[in-house]
């Protein structure tokens, strides 16, 4: 196993990925396509419309971790996490693509929702279900 690792975090809103992110990798490069939305202020403010764009943008941040195994603080991060949804198998390809270019280790994980947490980002409690109904593993 190589020392560089990409962790893909799959679940449900709410099921608490960001959380898990930012408690367990603290120091390492943690990426979501929900910081997209973040405003200057702090608070947050999605627009469907542009969904397809934070995609891209959270992709393209990975990649460019990988490409200049960005140095912070006097170390390199070679562990790389990234947040999303993931309800679909397809919607990991681009990052197994460049994990698999940049020789990282792929490490998938479900985060559910047994603590009773609600989603921090307003995603209604229909869409959350849909997701639900949709999510593919493969074993």
């Amino acid at each position: 196993m190589t020392d560089k690792v990409l962790i893909l975090l799959r679940g449900v809103p709410g099921a608490g990925k960001s959380t898990l992110a930012n408690y367990i990798w603290n120091g390492s490069w943690t990426f979501e396509a929900d910081k997209f939305f973040d405003t200057p202020d702090g608070g947050y403010k999605f627009d469907a419309t542009k969904l397809k764009e934070a995609h891209e943008w959270c992709r393209l941040g990975v990649e460019t971790a990988m490409e200049e195994n960005i140095q912070t603080n006097g170390a390199y991060y070679q562990q790389i996490v990234v947040s999303n949804t993931f309800t679909r198998e397809w919607e990991m390809q681009a990052y197994i693509d460049l994990a698999n270019e940049f020789g990282y280790t792929i490490v998938s994980l479900i985060v559910e929702n047994r603590h009773g947490g609600e989603n921090v980002h307003g995603v209604p409690a229909d869409k959350v279900q849909e997701m639900r109904d949709r999510f593919e593993i493969k074993l």
